[in-house]
């Protein structure tokens, strides 16, 4: 695949410039990806949805069944080599099924369970004997896997875990201990087990359910996601051959954490995918619900719903592609030889997280508006609004909590600042002498090209970015880490920019490719710009007041002001403009 995006380090954007040309984008598709995407669309819609009562009436079944079909269909070994039954494509291609499988998130659930959680970390880690003893049937559907890493007490620090491994004296590994929260535990043949070998060194396991000692509790009562299997995994004194170690022994850490890289990268897809399902519920209710004598999608206050919705799942969904774009590059730019997929994911661990937390909330506000605009319609089980909001709950617990990505974003690109592979510091200074240099008169701005405000504004959010993270570094120094809610301000910063600049590069390319909705393109990113650059001086007041009082605080605020000039644009007609197309095509319409 021709990705046309340059070679860059993972956090490079916020140093960068970025041209439109060197950015991955949706309209960029492939024939060969299309089809991945119609192919996955048709499974979900002719033979998920259908079976949807039955799944969420526990029928294991025929849960297997369709993880089964979806190996016929080739959907779990999209990323697996062809040598263990695999089709060995892109990560755009297991983005692809990620996003389109989103609609039918129980099932969702039950295959990220399976491709992302299971198969993935024995791709990466696994021996060729492990590989080859597992990966054709998990590919082939014939065994349904599963991940076990959190336990009661160590949810968010999973490396707290208290399952212990010892080796027993013919060399095998006794595991005991309770795993908790598995998907597909209730059904799953393979799970991929973290224990701490003797007490101390955390350490991933391959377990079968049939081993002596491992067993399944009983089904947990969930909000929702009613159609997968969630249970505890019960260890007593398991037995594990000694081969089944997957990785090191002591390295447990680095299959968990290369796997939950990938899992939240691709939660952001499914985050996406779910969106543009509910604008098209919503769109198409909103044509045919009346009220006052004409469809309430006529409606000054429906139409900002469903422009918003647009433009907010455009960002995002421009960050998650030009995420992937990214990775690839990486993969092809001579970062090949051993482990390259795993040291990717590790590059591109930011961003990862930026989908995920992005991701998530962006779709939890779509179906909260979904259901407003549906009425009392839509909190009632007859119409798929109510579904769709309580499945979507728990994204924002799944693959470590939206509170955890928080930190781990400005958290770790801090540290590659301080180790010297990101040059952040550096650059922080040099807009600290920037700001303290004397200002000179304004200079009158012509007027521009499309977009040239708004990929001002993105610029504008950088130097905020650099700003708030420079002055933390400063204030606080190597205790940072345990000042959660500046790094959240700063992750938020850091999220809007991101997704600004993605959302404005890809309107760019869609202008000066002449895309059929070129237009619309300019008008959810501008819509989206306008809205984050309120966000972003609100996080960015909220951080400097807590970093600083009296006179230093207000130099702060007057260089933010310096920094942060976006002018504002009407975003009533931006949206409007959205929704009307929306509500015209009865689906989102971007993508």
């Amino acid at each position: 695949m021709d990705t046309t995006t340059a070679v860059r380090k993972g956090g490079s954007w916020l140093l960068e410039e970025t041209a439109h040309a060197d950015v991955f984008t949706p309209e960029k598709l492939t024939e060969e990806h299309r089809l991945i995407a119609r192919t996955t669309e048709e499974f979900v819609v002719q033979e998920v949805l259908p079976a949807l009562e039955r799944l969420e009436a526990k029928d294991w079944n025929t849960a297997r069944a369709l993880i089964r079909r979806c190996g016929e269909l080739g959907l779990l070994g999209v990323n697996v080599p062809e040598e263990y039954g695999g089709l060995a494509l892109d990560k755009v291609s297991s983005l692809i099924v990620s996003e389109r499988i989103a609609q039918a998130a129980s099932f969702a659930a039950s295959f990220g369970g399976q491709a992302n959680l299971c198969i993935l970390p024995i791709v990466l880690f696994g021996t060729p004997e492990q590989k080859a003893r597992y990966l054709p049937r998990l590919v082939s559907g014939e065994l349904v896997g599963a991940y076990a890493l959190s336990e009661s007490g160590s949810g968010s620090d999973a490396l707290a875990a208290r399952t212990r491994a010892t080796r027993g004296p013919d060399g095998d590994w006794r595991l005991t201990g309770e795993k908790m929260w598995t998907t597909n535990g209730g059904f799953a043949d393979v799970i991929v087990v973290f224990a701490k070998v003797d007490g101390e060194q955390f350490t991933a396991f391959i377990v079968e359910k049939g081993f002596p000692g491992v067993s399944a509790g009983k089904e947990e009562h969930k909000m929702g996601l009613h159609g997968s299997s969630t249970t505890p995994i019960l260890l007593q004194d398991a037995r594990v051959p000694a081969s089944n170690v997957l990785g090191d022994i002591g390295k447990g850490h680095k299959v968990a954490l290369n796997t939950l890289d990938f899992g939240r990268f691709k939660l952001g897809g499914m985050s996406v995918g779910g969106c543009r399902t509910a604008i098209g519920d919503a769109a198409r209710y909103a044509a045919e619900r009346r009220q006052f004598g004409q469809p309430i999608a006529a409606f000054g206050a429906i139409k900002h719903k469903l422009g918003e919705m647009t433009a907010r799942t455009y960002a995002m969904e421009s960050l998650v592609y030009r995420t992937v774009g990214l990775i690839e590059a990486w993969l092809a730019g001579g970062h090949a030889e051993g482990g390259a997929v795993a040291q990717a994911f590790e590059q591109f661990a930011v961003e990862a997280s930026i989908a995920k937390v992005g991701g998530t909330e962006t779709l939890d506000y779509v179906l909260d508006e979904n259901v407003q605009i549906h009425g009392g319609n839509g909190f009632v089980k007859d119409y798929t609004a109510e579904r769709y909001y309580r499945d979507a709950r728990v994204n924002r617990i799944f693959e470590g909590t939206n509170e955890i990505n928080r930190l781990l974003i400005p958290g770790m690109l801090v540290r590659r600042g301080v180790k010297g592979d990101l040059p952040l510091i550096a650059a922080a200074r040099r807009l600290q002498d920037e700001l303290l240099a004397p200002s000179s008169p304004a200079a009158r701005l012509d007027e521009g090209g499309p977009l040239d405000e708004e990929a001002r504004a993105a610029g504008a959010f950088k130097k905020v970015a650099l700003m708030v993270l420079g002055t933390a570094m400063q204030t606080f120094g190597q205790k940072l880490g345990d000042e959660q809610e500046v790094l959240g301000y700063a992750a938020d910063i850091l999220i809007d920019t991101y997704a600004a600049e993605s959302a404005v590069l890809r309107a760019r390319a869609a202008l000066a490719g002449r895309h059929d909705h070129a237009e619309l393109h300019q008008a959810a990113a501008a819509a989206f710009t306008a809205d984050a650059a309120q966000r972003v001086e609100h996080a960015a007041r909220s951080a400097l007041a807590a970093l600083a009082d009296g006179d230093t605080l207000r130099t702060l605020l007057a260089a933010l002001r310096r920094v942060l000039k976006v002018a504002p644009v009407n975003t009533v007609a931006l949206r409007r403009h959205l929704a009307d197309a929306t509500v015209a095509q009865g689906r989102y319409i971007l993508g």
